[in-house]
């Protein structure tokens, strides 16, 4: 095991992901079929040279640099398994929208830790990984699904160690995820919560989280409409949104089972049957349009791989 070659490129790809889904907040996430792929590179130069190019003008606002989120998370890894850090180059096909409430930044971290245990010869095994993923993130909901995959609970234990569970996921149920061109950051999203909530508001949670998941694991269409409600951050965020109500109510009207801010938002959740997606992600679309704002939305299935390096080749 030692530092890479000049010129060896690995490329990870690595799945969306919609976090809190209704009551789940800070702790249940899923990976959705929607990817961007980081090509990345070994190149000359000191360790703190990381060039970042950009193959989408969504994220041409991002840059490159020893503080870009990706090559920090490169940097634990190469720290945690004692090997001597490079410069890199990262090319990245953006798919993930960033600030959309998807898992943007979750991705650059995911893709940080994986690619640069690649090159450096897989000195981590994957659940090192994972604790340093939800180390630099700070709450676990999207790296968690971006790394493993599948639809995931994850939970501090009494002793303060991070316990993560995969859930059944009945493949009858889709996800249409409506997609604005509105941004919305996470900071901008937590602050308007409040710092202490309502005992009752969290029992109310407790309940409805439970009966989610029994809903998504059976496929029971109305055990999935009642746990899809939230007394913790979504009556704070809706407002951040701007259409954001009626296009919730639209797609409930479409067939959708249940609606949710997509992790901080602005994008929009909806849960339902394969033979609604089209329905729901119509009104979806044309709810936002009405409040003129542009979007998409895209009928998606839980992608159940997690990240995974695709290529590893020399140069």
């Amino acid at each position: 095991m030692g530092p890479p070659k000049i010129g060896q490129t690995v490329v990870v790809e690595v799945p969306s992901t919609t976090a809190n889904i209704g009551p789940g907040f800070d702790c249940l996430g899923a990976a959705l079929d929607l990817s961007n792929q980081f090509t990345i590179k070994r190149i000359e130069g000191n360790a703190e040279r990381f060039e970042l190019i950009m193959e989408s003008t969504e994220g041409n606002h991002l840059r490159g640099g020893p503080e870009n989120l990706f090559y920090r998370a490169a940097q634990r890894v190469w720290r945690t398994a004692g090997v001597e850090p490079v410069a890199l180059e990262a090319r990245v096909k953006l798919a993930v929208p960033p600030a959309r409430g998807l898992g943007s930044s979750a991705t650059a971290i995911v893709a940080g830790l994986v690619g640069a245990n690649a090159l450096a010869g897989y000195p981590l095994p994957k659940e090192k990984l994972l604790e340093l993923a939800i180390d630099i993130e700070g709450h676990p909901d999207n790296v968690v699904p971006s790394l493993i995959g599948g639809l995931c609970v994850t939970a501090k234990t009494a002793n303060d160690r991070w316990r993560v569970v995969r859930c059944d996921w009945d493949q009858s149920i889709k996800a249409v995820v409506a997609i604005p061109s509105i941004r919305l950051s996470t900071s901008e999203a937590r602050r308007v919560m409040p710092e202490n909530i309502p005992v009752n508001d969290a029992v109310i949670n407790l309940g409805a989280l439970t009966l989610l998941l029994q809903g998504l694991r059976t496929g029971n269409e109305d055990l999935i409409a009642d746990g899809m409600h939230d007394k913790l951050h979504e009556p704070y965020r809706w407002g951040l949104i701007k259409g954001g109500l009626e296009v919730r109510e639209a797609a409930k009207a479409a067939g959708a089972l249940g609606c949710a801010i997509s992790g901080a938002g602005p994008s929009i959740l909806a849960l339902c049957k394969a033979t609604k997606g089209r329905e729901v992600s119509v009104a979806m679309v044309k709810a936002w349009e009405a409040a003129g704002v542009a979007s998409r939305a895209p009928l998606m299935s839980l992608q159940l791989r997690g990240s995974e390096c695709v290529s590893n080749t020399f140069g």
